[in-house]
């Protein structure tokens, strides 16, 4: 097995921040998390500059990122203006999203269930590159609660994505559900990933969980950057550095120095101003003696 860690920081970690860090900022990011050996790096979201102002210049991001052969960078669009922007861009992969209840896509994207499915599909089926499709909520919802796995499965069934990542995100899910659900959407037979919040503090067992159930692809956020705009209690995703540490522990290879990483979020610490989520960058990679 070929574990893919894709690093979320750039866009779904940055999104959330109080702070508007510059696009030239934006790209130096990327460009030390590469350096570092991430294999998957999503840089950018291409939105309205005035709704997001965090995501503001993404085309000023691409431009500043300095492509490493064998690194795949992806970007997130919400529609077909967005997947425009992304192809003009000339980032590698396309990332799609929509949520797996019906309240949580009237409130994140003002569209039912149906709609934002249909949306989703026009990109997957016009894009002409990698697709990676992540379904939100897909453990629980801050308005619906608990989802039934069978829905998430069912609507996994019907994307045309590449890839399909199942994302906990508001930090509900548990080791067992996570290994359940990976399992089952596992059996369309196209690689499926997870993306965890450490909210409850469940998100790394839940992603060694995932890769017990068969995941080929990890989310993670330099630091533990993140959150939920619809769940204000959420904290960030499950930091990189930390994963990495878990991950080699366990002897799962990622081809990452984790030692670059712990520099990238204290670089990341001064550029915010405030202590990040992760724990590893701050204790330090440990010192091993015979």
């Amino acid at each position: 097995m070929t574990l893919i860690l894709c690093d979320v920081g750039p866009r779904d970690g940055l999104q959330n921040e109080p702070e508007t860090l510059a696009p030239s900022v934006r790209a130096e990011l990327v460009n030390k998390l590469a350096a570092a050996g991430l294999p998957r790096i999503e840089a950018v979201s291409f939105v309205r500059d005035d709704r997001v102002p965090q995501m503001a210049g993404a085309e000023e991001v691409v431009a500043g990122i300095d492509r490493r052969d064998g690194i795949q960078y992806a970007g997130l669009v919400l529609n077909e203006q967005g997947f425009e922007r992304l192809r003009a861009s000339g980032l590698d992969r396309v990332n799609v999203t929509l949520g797996a209840t019906e309240t949580f896509n009237q409130r994140n994207g003002n569209a039912s269930l149906a709609e934002a499915t249909a949306r989703v599909e026009r990109i997957l089926v016009e894009a002409d590159r990698p697709t990676t499709a992540t379904i939100s909520v897909a453990f629980g919802c801050p308005f619906e609660g608990q989802v039934d796995p069978a829905v998430v499965a069912e609507l996994a069934g019907k994307l045309r994505a590449d890839e399909l990542v199942l994302a906990d995100t508001i930090g509900v899910a548990t080791p067992l559900a996570v290994r359940s659900l990976v399992e089952r959407v596992n059996a369309l037979e196209k690689p499926v990933g997870f993306h965890g919040h450490n909210t409850r503090n469940t998100g790394y067992a839940n992603a060694l969980a995932a890769l017990e159930g068969g995941a080929t692809v990890l989310d993670a956020s330099i630091g533990g950057l993140g959150g939920c705009p619809y769940a204000p209690r959420v904290t960030g995703n499950i930091a990189t550095e930390d994963l990495v540490y878990l991950l080699e522990g366990e002897g799962v290879e990622t081809g990452v120095d984790l030692e670059a990483l712990i520099d990238v979020s204290r670089w990341l610490e001064g550029m915010l101003g405030r202590t990040l989520e992760g724990q590893v960058y701050r204790a330090g990679a440990p010192i091993v003696s015979a």
